[in-house]
């Protein structure tokens, strides 16, 4: 066993782990950490513990120390200077007619890297963006594409529930989501009515799914025949969160039953459910301009 503390860079990033030196650490302590960046300020997400040395990456860096007020504030006082470096870059974009959308912008700690994070629907020419980019703030400078969900979770908004994206407010990283689960959980599969604003499937799609599995494998098929306190029926129907099941009588009547009321019958099941292919969105992944990736992205430590 080894022992490491899980620091985020962003609010619902990705949690690194590093080395605690030896020092206690409470979560939400800031803290001071070496990264491919140089050094950058981040929150501690997972306090001290042990984990087993095989989840580990080797080298694993330590933390450099608890980070002080005045390097915190000094943190977010680079805001203001990213909102300028938006607009500037925004207008080279424009200039030279890129077809590329600027999501943000994010400074390193020490000011002397700089990175600008965009999306784009094919892969963007932008070395010339660079060079005016680095000439016009003299620092080292980076842009990074990211995909649809990367730059939903770096703009934020609302979902159709009402409440803020999830992968906006507490989702590390993206889990694959198929249809399939949709299928299971009786969803529509209208991809208007089970798509975020992404305009991929819903992440919270994947939230119950095992337990729809659950229910569903203490389920009789559709079409099976089953005894119940009425006679024999046909299963027509399920309800998982009722855990009833719908069924046919031999008077052509459906009654919804309760699952301890029904009992599998002798004949077999009249309908079959045709295996359909666990089709899973691809996890998108970003693509570099050059030199380590930023914060939302690159291995500082060990990646959760």
């Amino acid at each position: 066993m080894i022992e490491v503390v899980g620091v985020r860079f962003k609010k619902a990033g990705r949690i690194y782990y590093f080395d605690p030196a030896g020092v206690d650490f409470d979560v939400d302590d800031y803290v001071v950490v070496e990264t491919a960046r140089g050094l950058e300020v981040g929150q501690v997400a997972i306090a001290p513990k042990d984990v087993p040395e095989s989840d580990i990456a080797k080298p694993l860096k330590p933390v450099v120390r608890k980070a002080e007020p005045t390097e915190v504030n000094h943190a977010e006082q680079f805001e203001e200077k990213e909102r300028e470096a938006l607009a500037i870059c925004g207008e080279l974009i424009t200039e030279m007619k890129l077809p590329m959308k600027l999501l943000s912008a994010e400074y390193a700690l020490d000011g002397k890297h700089l990175t600008f994070y965009f999306s784009a629907a094919e892969r963007v020419d932008f070395r010339q963006l660079v060079r005016e980019l680095a000439g016009r703030f003299k620092v080292r400078v980076e842009l990074r594409q990211v995909g649809a969900r990367d730059e939903t979770k770096l703009l934020g908004g609302f979902g159709r529930c009402g409440r803020a994206l999830c992968c906006a407010s507490f989702l590390s990283e993206f889990a694959p989501i198929s249809i399939r689960m949709a299928k299971e959980q009786s969803l529509p599969l209208n991809p208007m009515k089970i798509s975020g604003l992404c305009g991929r499937l819903l992440c919270c799609l994947a939230y119950e799914n095992e337990q729809y599995r659950e229910m569903q494998e203490k389920m009789p098929r559709e079409g099976q025949k089953i005894n119940t306190p009425m006679g024999m029926a046909r299963v027509v129907g399920n309800n998982l969160i009722k855990g009833t099941v719908l069924a046919e009588l031999e008077s052509k009547v459906v009654v919804e039953l309760p699952l301890s009321e029904v009992a599998p019958g002798e004949g077999k099941a009249e309908a079959t459910v045709e295996a359909e292919a666990d089709v899973e969105e691809p996890v998108e992944t970003s693509t570099e301009a050059k030199s380590p990736s930023p914060r939302s992205g690159r291995r500082r430590g060990k990646n959760k």
